[in-house]
């Protein structure tokens, strides 16, 4: 674990798609570093093992990403129960299914946009006037697939082309009133979503052998590390895990 002396006490903190890979690792990891987090997934059972695994400081709520009023009501009900919003990570993101543009299902892909890019900024919309008071930390998780196009990732590299772009709107409007806003993209990640990449077939990165991709804990951990003052420097844009030079910038060089 990096940075154990990280210590968020008395913050809460939101994390989408908490259920598992990358939200169930930074739940982990911001709990330990004393924040309460209130954990939302579109199906609360899925949850329920991790929040008793974390104990009294964590909430779970069923909150379905694309729809404004179930995230706003699981936003207001932390701010409720826990008196503060002070960190938002963005972590709720689909990728199925990959297909070239002359193939796509256009609900499906809508559905992409609607989780990926509506329901960050639905996530940002309910948290911002909590935040206002005594300021917060937004984290929106990103990808190499906002800078650059993936045969059959259309969905995916739209929406966080547009996640980015939200980032960056946050940062210019929010930033004198004491809220942060950071992305990070912390290239291929061994989740669920690397199995639906490699099942696919298409373009290079469903090739890659399971031993390339970094463990959702490695993330987790630089999510706590953006919510403190030491990632300010990251204000605004994304911060990069996809190198060991990158990765080393928070002490942690692949052995």
């Amino acid at each position: 674990m990096l940075n154990p002396d990280i210590n968020l006490s008395g913050k809460t903190a939101i994390i989408t798609g908490a259920s598992r890979g990358i939200g169930a690792a930074a739940a982990r990891r911001l709990s330990f570093a004393g924040a309460n987090v209130v954990l939302l997934a579109r199906t609360k059972s899925a949850l329920e093992n991790l929040a008793s695994e974390i104990g009294e400081r964590a909430l779970a709520f069923e909150a379905d990403m694309a729809d404004w009023s179930s995230v706003n009501g699981a936003i207001q009900a932390a701010q409720s129960t826990f008196g503060s919003v002070d960190i938002l990570v963005n972590n709720a993101g689909v990728m199925d299914p990959v297909a070239r543009l002359d193939e796509a299902d256009p609900e499906a892909w809508s559905q992409v946009v609607d989780v990926n890019l509506k329901g960050p900024f639905y996530a940002v919309r309910a948290a911002l006037p909590l935040m206002k008071a005594r300021g917060g930390v937004i984290i929106n998780v990103s990808s190499g697939a906002a800078y650059n196009a993936l045969e059959g990732w259309s969905h995916y590299c739209a929406t966080k082309a547009g996640l980015l772009s939200l980032t960056r709107s946050v940062h210019k409007e929010c930033a004198e009133q004491g809220i942060r806003c950071v992305g990070i993209s912390p290239g291929t990640v061994a989740t669920d979503m690397q199995k639906v990449i490699a099942a696919s077939g298409v373009n290079p990165v469903s090739k890659l052998d399971w031993s390339q991709h970094i463990s959702p804990e490695i993330v987790g951990d630089a999510i706590t590390w953006l919510c403190t003052d030491a990632s300010r420097a990251y204000d605004g844009r994304d911060f990069s895990l996809k190198t060991e030079e990158e990765r080393a910038e928070l002490g942690w060089v692949k052995t």
